[in-house]
């Protein structure tokens, strides 16, 4: 299935590897221009390299900390002089620092924040004058399950919830541009050499305790993710806008602790 995406030039924060090289993939496949970024120079340029051969779109990759905004705006300008603007954005990077409450410093919910909220508002911010340019634009923060669902990683979760919340106010705040602004939460998903398929190997007793969590008995692939983000960056999905959107295969619990 396509969703009418051909010729669209799209960022793709965080898209490397894990789930953002997966969303980067799929919207290539669709046509579009890719622009994606990390810190790890090497993978990024064999992403690059990869995604150019197997669909022949144009792609314009660079390191850079996401975390520090003067270098994510470069970058942001960057692909939209190379890729002769910008139409979408997948604020897609991510990731938690530090345990729970007592085992974490402030500067690990720091590091946390930054890298999750920080991140996804600098970037949308450094895209918009790009998206007035077009005249509309689209973008999909991702979020988790975790947002809503608790965890004992607190500062993550508290990091998606503030994700969701951005999504719902900056969709009213960026309307006037024609700009649409809505989070999808994945839960749990099954990634090659990821985290969950890493612990599935290693652990498959507990592994398999842990399906409990979802009705079907398997968790979601990232690709059945990344359909969905695609579709929220179409005019498909022109009327929803401030959403956000649970992929999770009906995740109870969205981490393994208890098992």
């Amino acid at each position: 299935m396509t969703f009418g995406l051909r010729d669209r030039a799209v960022v793709v924060t965080g898209g490397s590897k894990g789930f953002g090289r997966i969303v980067a993939r799929r919207l290539a496949a669709e046509g579009c221009s890719i622009a994606v970024c990390a810190r790890n120079a090497e993978t990024l340029a064999a992403t690059a390299g990869e995604i150019e051969a197997d669909y022949g779109v144009p792609v314009f990759a660079r390191s850079c900390d996401v975390t520090v905004p003067s270098e994510l705006g470069a970058f942001i300008d960057a692909a939209a002089e190379a890729l002769g603007g910008i139409d979408g954005l997948v604020a897609n990077a991510g990731d938690a620092f530090g345990g729970g409450l007592m085992d974490s410093t402030p500067e690990e919910w720091s590091r946390t924040f930054a890298l999750n909220v920080g991140h996804s508002a600098h970037a949308i911010r450094a895209c918009v004058p790009h998206m007035r340019t077009r005249g509309r634009g689209d973008v999909v923060i991702v979020s988790s399950i975790s947002g809503w669902k608790p965890s004992r990683n607190t500062q993550y979760g508290a990091a998606k919830a503030a994700e969701i919340y951005m999504a719902g106010t900056l969709a009213r705040e960026l309307a006037a541009d024609r700009i649409r602004v809505n989070a999808v939460s994945p839960g749990s998903m099954l990634i090659p050499d990821g985290g969950w398929d890493e612990f599935r190997r290693r652990d498959p007793e507990r592994y398999e305790r842990f399906l409990g969590e979802f009705p079907y008995g398997e968790l979601p692939s990232g690709e059945d993710v990344a359909e969905v983000v695609a579709f929220l960056l179409s005019a498909h999905a022109r009327a929803i806008n401030g959403a956000n959107i649970p992929v999770d295969a009906a995740q109870n619990a969205p981490a393994a602790s208890g098992y």
